[in-house]
């Protein structure tokens, strides 16, 4: 009797460890300071301009200055944290004509500070804002671009990030990392991103913060909770034999940048329920790019964090004033409170996947003229079980889950393949979840 009572309370601790919420995803939450944002906001903006081909020399103007300043600030962050974090510059030589907006030789300077990880260093997850900044002119790099919300507020959001997380350990490597060239052609992303292949690194995947300070769009539409998550379908990476599979098992919307997506909008949606996370099924804004996209292209996850609602009159534009309406991106259009939100959503998001697991590869799939859904997959190191997560076919999340224990295959009775996608996380002793593996082979037998 007493070894029933035993196992029924051990099986129902290990239910509730599963259930609950992690206390530190709300405490990272509580600590992002919108006063801490609005500080860098402004020392960004009063830079001038930080047009990728401006002034290198000056202490006062110029993407030089800006560079040096933000590289000093995660150095005084790493200093308060017995110098946790590795700081370094990442600088890519690109070559006059190399695009039509590259009139001259330049240095494409990235700012990058690592979080090492304690258990899987060369893994990463990484958060970028962009240094540079322009007017209506792209390859004007002398007026005046403050250039406060575009893209100042994502920098000062990765900043404040770093400030969080930095005094918290992690098994994965977190980098914090101001992109440069991104209004030349994203020089920035593409150097950085050839670096990690060069260098072999494991990367989970990019969240890309562009513009993540605008609450009042130009449609008319005011709101401080609604917030995009671009993504890509399907790797550019993929094989033949890849796309051939997907006509017969499916998997159109369900690449790796997909999933990271949906862990975003899994993650918000369970520790910030005030905000409204909107998944878009498009790599980037119609006919337009940003910085994860050079990453999408190596065969990395990555995707774009950004406000739902934009205003293209504070969106490279020449300051000035015409029929009554003040054209610019100045400081006074940022909410600061708004970018806090944003930059806590990117936060938990980092901490959630650093603290996490590895996801599980080789997942498998079987069930065919079956009353059942069968999986397999490999064990993953660090997981204390698995969750297998499954949706209707038009959902855009993961809306069904079931934590199936320490166990490499396992058979959903009852659920019939052909109605719903599927996939698999790792899970560890804290309930920290990886993201989701959708299956990449079938079970013949």
């Amino acid at each position: 009797m007493k070894t029933y009572i035993l196992l029924a309370f051990t099986g129902l601790f290990s239910f509730c460890m599963f259930a609950q919420t992690n206390p530190k995803i709300y405490e990272i939450i509580d600590n992002v300071s919108s006063e801490r944002i609005e500080h860098d906001v402004r020392i960004l903006a009063n830079f001038g301009t930080r047009h990728t081909l401006s002034d290198t020399v000056s202490e006062t103007r110029g993407i030089g200055a800006a560079r040096r300043w933000i590289k000093a600030e995660f150095e005084r962050i790493s200093e308060s944290c017995d110098n946790c974090l590795e700081v370094s510059y990442q600088k890519n030589f690109v070559e006059k004509g190399a695009g039509d907006r590259i009139f001259e030789d330049v240095w494409v300077v990235n700012v990058v500070a690592v979080k090492r990880g304690t258990k899987y260093p060369n893994s990463y997850i990484i958060m970028s804002g962009d240094i540079d900044s322009r007017v209506s002119d792209p390859n004007d790099n002398t007026s005046d671009a403050p250039g406060a919300n575009d893209n100042a507020s994502g920098m000062a959001g990765t900043l404040e990030a770093a400030r969080v997380l930095k005094d918290y350990d992690f098994e994965h490597s977190i980098i914090f990392v101001g992109l440069s060239g991104e209004e030349q052609g994203l020089w920035g992303g593409k150097g950085l991103a050839a670096h990690a292949k060069e260098n072999n690194w494991n990367i989970i995947g990019i969240l890309n913060n562009d513009m993540i300070g605008n609450i009042k769009g130009v449609d008319g539409v005011i709101s401080n909770r609604d917030f995009r998550i671009f993504s890509e379908p399907t790797p550019p990476t993929e094989t033949e034999r890849q796309r051939r599979a997907r006509r017969f098992y499916g998997g159109e919307v369900d690449g790796i940048s997909r999933q990271l997506a949906r862990y975003v909008h899994n993650t918000t949606s369970t520790y910030m329920p005030e905000m409204n996370p909107i998944m878009v099924y498009r790599l980037d804004r119609f006919a337009r790019g940003g910085h994860h996209r050079p990453f999408n292209d190596l065969g990395y996850a990555g995707i774009r964090i950004m406000e739902a609602h934009e205003n293209y009159t504070q969106q490279h534009q020449d300051l000035r004033t015409e029929d009554g309406i003040e054209y610019g991106d100045v400081v006074k259009h940022v909410n600061f409170d708004y970018a806090a939100k944003l930059t806590a959503v990117n936060a938990i998001n980092l901490a959630s996947m650093a603290w996490a697991p590895p996801a599980p590869e080789n997942v498998k799939i079987g069930g065919m003229v079956e009353p059942s859904a069968r999986f397999t997959w490999d064990k993953v190191d660090g997981a204390a079980g698995y969750k297998i997560y499954w949706r209707e076919t038009t959902s855009p999340t993961w809306d069904h889950s079931r934590y199936v224990g320490d166990v490499t295959e396992y058979t959903l009775k009852g659920i019939v393949i052909d109605n719903f996608f599927f996939g698999v996380a790792a899970v560890d002793e804290e309930g920290n979840e990886s993201v989701v593996t959708f299956p990449s082979g079938v079970i013949r037998n």
